[in-house]
């Protein structure tokens, strides 16, 4: 079993709070440890379990997918329902269990018992799945009797019990008090082309809502659920602040910049946070020798055993590169390509983990093969690995054409490796230039393969000095990225989107 997790609970089995503060239900995909697929897995769990630290009666609904069937055997539902839909009502059961503090319900219904992925790459695939999940989970709170005062969803997965509350859905007293956050953790997923799964659920497109909605609202945006979401939300949060400036742009904004800037006062952006206990190098169980910022001479140990893992040559006085990362333009991969030629061709080293775009999985394929003492490639995902990269080598490259937050970057610092960034979204917002007082990294601003190689030549000029390269480790290490100040500006975000409601009703 899942450490912290324990099925039932000790509440009022109605699901009548215990503590007193206001009522959150938090609506994901994913959620670490349950199951986790992307970064939104990660905060999903953290996120709420920090909340109720505050006094907050936050609860998580995820879907029951057949994959999370072991954790309720032999367990009796919370509560039986019903979701309405064209085709007559749909039967719907949840069930709940706890992560340490924390009440998580468990969503089943025959829209979600057969999908063999919890994604696909069209999201036609998935929306009926979704869109049964998110409606059933605000059902689940009407039948337990459990009144939200926040319901807070993230991406476009969720967004539909968002969309449901704004055009109607708080006509019915249960829940009329109650105040939406939708979270925007990656912009250009918006749930597009799913008209059919709106009408089955009796969800009607934007042109089919009375009144019409804001005048910005783009017309082909109809039929995609995350904009529809958004248009009715009373906050919109993402997950850093430059990326809330930046979805306002024509770069960033998919299409949506004109309605979102439309909406400018209520994005928030309130960068995620990360579990400093998770990823600690003095306990981390995947890296070889411990240590921390007080004894980081013991990290040596770990670079050499990562050169030797990958059977790098020589002596290893040039700066060992790390990439842990998805393998996509988004993270600006392709630019890296040549840069890393040219580094190894000059003596350096790179190691890389990671999978995804097949022309540039195939591209750092090649170039291991073509320099087998200068570079190492593992194509997929192994923690253990991550771990002993983090941990083993010099610098972490992350040359994001975008990045919404990025924990990549702040688990690099936590190891002692100081990352090399693209001056965008969360990445601008956690890693401070080694020009600047108390820097921990090398931001550079244009996205291309020349910036790259220009801010990695400055990291090894850095990297020549020890003394000021363990300065620069040590102060990266000391950062507290950890989720107790997220959490109370979400608290405070919450507020916020209460009052909006309140406003939006007189």
């Amino acid at each position: 079993m899942v450490r912290g997790l324990r099925r039932g609970s000790p509440r009022d089995r109605t699901g009548r709070a215990t503590r007193s503060g206001l009522h959150v239900l938090f609506l994901a995909a994913e959620a670490d440890p349950f199951l986790k697929v992307g970064g939104l897995g990660d905060v999903a769990a953290a996120l709420p379990v920090q909340l109720r630290k505050f006094g907050l009666d936050v609860r998580l609904a995820l879907p029951l997918y057949p994959q999370l069937q072991p954790l309720i055997q032999e367990s009796r539902p919370l509560a039986r329902f019903e979701v309405s839909s064209s085709e007559g009502p749909i039967a719907a059961q949840a069930f709940e269990i706890q992560l340490d503090t924390l009440p998580v319900y468990l969503v089943d219904g025959g829209p979600i018992r057969t999908g063999d992925a919890v994604y696909h790459s069209l999201p036609q695939e998935d929306a009926s799945k979704f869109l049964f999940f998110s409606l059933a989970a605000l059902e689940l709170t009407r039948s337990i009797d459990w009144v939200p005062d926040v319901v807070h969803a993230n991406d476009w997965h969720t967004a539909a019990s968002i969309y449901w509350l704004g055009i109607g859905g708080r006509k019915a007293p249960f829940f009329a008090r109650a105040a939406t956050v939708l979270t925007v953790h990656n912009l250009p997923y918006l749930g597009t082309g799913i008209g059919s799964a709106l009408a089955l659920y009796g969800l009607p497109t934007a042109g089919e809502v009375r009144g019409g909605l804001d005048a910005s609202f783009p017309e082909w945006a109809g039929e995609a659920i995350l904009p529809l979401g958004l248009a009715c939300a009373d906050l919109i949060t993402t997950v850093s602040p430059s990326y809330a400036l930046e979805i306002l742009t024509s770069e960033f904004g998919c299409g949506l910049e004109r309605f979102l800037q439309s909406r400018a006062d209520r994005i928030l952006g309130i960068l995620n946070g990360l579990d400093m206990e998770k990823w600690d190098p003095a306990t981390d169980p995947d890296v070889g020798t411990h240590y921390d910022a007080s004894h980081l001479q013991r990290r040596d140990e770990n670079r050499r055993a990562l050169r030797q893992a990958f059977r790098l040559a020589g002596e290893g006085r040039e700066p060992l590169v790390g990439i842990v990362s998805r393998l996509d333009p988004q993270k600006g991969l392709d630019l890296a390509l040549p840069v890393l030629e040219e580094w190894v061709n000059q003596g350096g080293s790179a190691v890389v983990l990671g999978a995804g775009d097949r022309s540039l999985e195939e591209g750092y394929r090649a170039l291991a093969e073509r320099h087998p003492n200068r570079m190492g490639t593992v194509l997929g995902y192994n923690g253990q690995l991550a771990s002993q990269i983090y941990a083993g080598a010099d610098l972490f490259l992350m040359p994001s054409r975008y990045e919404p937050c990025g924990l990549s970057q702040m688990i690099a610092m936590r190891y002692g490796c100081p990352p090399v960034v693209r001056a965008t979204g969360g990445l601008r917002d956690t890693v401070r230039d080694v020009s600047a007082p108390r820097g921990t990294g090398f931001v550079f601003e244009a996205a291309t393969s020349d910036a790259l190689w220009q801010g990695l030549t400055r990291a090894r000029e850095w990297f020549e000095s020890a003394n000021r390269w363990r300065r620069l480790q040590r102060t990266g290490m000391r950062q507290d990225f950890g989720w107790r100040a997220p959490a109370r500006a979400y608290l405070s975000a919450y507020r916020q989107a209460i009052r909006n409601h309140r406003q939006g009703e007189t």
